[in-house]
């Protein structure tokens, strides 16, 4: 027999060949989309009360004059987080850097604000903990220098780059293609092609890596304050071409924050860097009417499913999403609303990117759908910039609340295990400010006022192209996408 195969090799080399490279390729498509995951990924924290937790919005909207105006919220609570610790920063951040893609007006430069800020910290307290965990996109993976980041490290503040590479596949028809015949050559900084997301040039080995379409997606930071803890979960980036963006937030303190912390030693556990001190969270009192969990990559997903599908009649969904494509989300939306319960959905147009226009996938090919089953949907009006939240607020009518709020788009690969995403899921009486907070922001971007235009009707941005609807439901299918 053994005879008869190489016999057979010999006679048909090539043939050979292609079957052995197919199987290869097969063989790592599959176990790197569904490899074991990293301890403590996927995580889901205890139920915690919390007494001091917060709703935060960075707004963009245009004026009577049709001037874009700003007000950021998110970002300037951030900083004051870091002005005022003493001996703790984590900070987890999925954009960090002033790279301005074709974008031609100013913006803020906020990665700068809060670099200068770390650094201003560790100058006057020596002696604290400043930890940085970011993406390699933010280096072009490896093919850039980043001057932001190297001023961290030049000033002792441990810089993680995390490695992505031990993380499942999304988009395994490519990533098997690339684990096997670039991965091994690693990168390094070159100037064959342009940056694609600002000024100067990278290798081709830059571009092969950012096909393999995953992140670390989080955006979140943890301080000390005082005698205590407080840490924030976001949707927004330190990210300059991102400033003017529309994100939402919602900081606390209390026992959750060691379940935030865990959730990011994770991180530099799989990454192999140097894990952050132990803290000590002060006891509070279990008489708080709100509670929080969290939840990092597919438990958000499913404390998402789980909320809708508690939802009915004279219950109340509002939903405002950078991305929305997830099948099992949209068919938990048509569900609630035909057992009666009311949902407005505001997206982002996705025409937006950078200076570059987008062609609308995935949010119109889902909104045509969830308008043709009879719900709500408006679109947030952008202008340049991004409407860039990631919240679910359900009013339930026996007057209990839940609001789900961080990283995390709703697709396939921010919600199955791919990418790594944090959120913050709050329970509590829906008469407690953080979702009277939460529900006076919905009320805004969905109605806009006289003087303030948020959010334009849906026929707007309508499209039932058919074959972009197709390209929709492969993309989300295969994960051959940027969404």
């Amino acid at each position: 027999m053994t005879v008869l195969k190489s016999a057979l090799f010999i006679k048909h080399p090539k043939t050979c060949l292609s079957a052995f490279i197919l199987a290869l390729l097969i063989g790592v498509g599959i176990y790197q989309t569904t490899k074991p995951l990293p301890p403590c990924l996927s995580y889901e924290g205890p139920l915690r009360p919390v007494n001091n937790i917060q709703f935060h919005r960075d707004l963009t909207w245009t004026d009577a004059a049709g001037k874009r105006q700003t007000d950021h919220e998110i970002f300037d609570t951030i900083l004051t987080m870091i002005k005022n610790a003493r001996q703790f920063i984590l900070l987890d951040m999925f954009l960090f850097n002033d790279f301005s893609g074709e974008i031609t007006q100013i913006n803020r430069p906020v990665s700068k604000e809060i670099v200068d800020a770390l650094i201003n910290q560790k100058q006057n307290y020596p002696g604290m903990y400043i930890g940085v965990i970011t993406d390699p996109i933010n280096t072009v993976y490896g093919g850039l220098a980043n001057p932001l980041l190297d001023r961290l490290k030049e000033h002792h503040i441990q810089l993680t780059f995390t490695r992505l590479d031990r993380l499942r596949d999304s988009n395994p028809v490519y990533s098997a293609f690339w684990r096997s015949f670039i991965q091994p050559f690693g990168n390094s900084k070159g100037t064959l092609l342009p940056n694609p997301f600002g000024c100067g040039r990278v290798s081709a080995r830059s571009y092969l890596k950012m096909l393999n379409f995953k992140a670390n997606h989080r955006k979140l930071i943890i301080v000390d304050n005082a005698d205590d803890y407080i840490a924030m979960v976001s949707s927004a980036n330190p990210h300059d071409a991102s400033s003017f963006h529309g994100n939402a937030a919602v900081s606390f303190n209390g026992p959750a924050v060691i379940d935030l912390i865990k959730a990011e030693r994770a991180v530099f556990e799989l990454s192999g860097s140097p894990m952050p001190p132990e803290i000590n969270i002060p006891e509070i009192q279990n008489t708080s009417e709100v509670h929080i969990q969290v939840i990092t990559e597919n438990k958000i997903k499913q404390a998402v499913l789980a909320a809708l599908a508690k939802a009915g009649i004279d219950d109340h969904i509002f939903l405002v999403m950078f991305y929305l494509s997830d099948r099992e989300i949209i068919e938990s939306l048509k569900r609630a609303h035909l057992r009666g319960a009311k949902i407005r959905i505001l997206l982002d147009p996705n025409k937006d990117a950078f200076g570059y226009t987008k062609n609308g996938i995935p949010n119109r090919q889902a909104a045509a759908e969830l308008i043709k089953s009879g719900i709500s949907v408006r679109w947030c009006e952008t202008h340049g910039e991004q409407s860039h939240a990631k919240m679910l607020l359900i009013d339930y009518a026996g007057s209990q609340s839940t609001l789900i709020s961080g990283s995390a788009n709703y697709t396939r690969r921010n919600l199955n295990n791919y990418n790594l995403e944090a959120d913050l899921a709050v329970f509590g009486n829906d008469t407690a400010d953080i979702f009277i907070d939460a529900g006076q922001y919905v009320d805004l971007v969905w109605s806009n006022s006289d003087r303030q235009q948020f959010s334009v009707n849906f026929e707007k941005y309508a499209d039932d192209s058919l074959l972009r609807i197709f390209l929709y439901r492969v993309m989300e299918a295969t994960g051959m996408c940027t969404f």
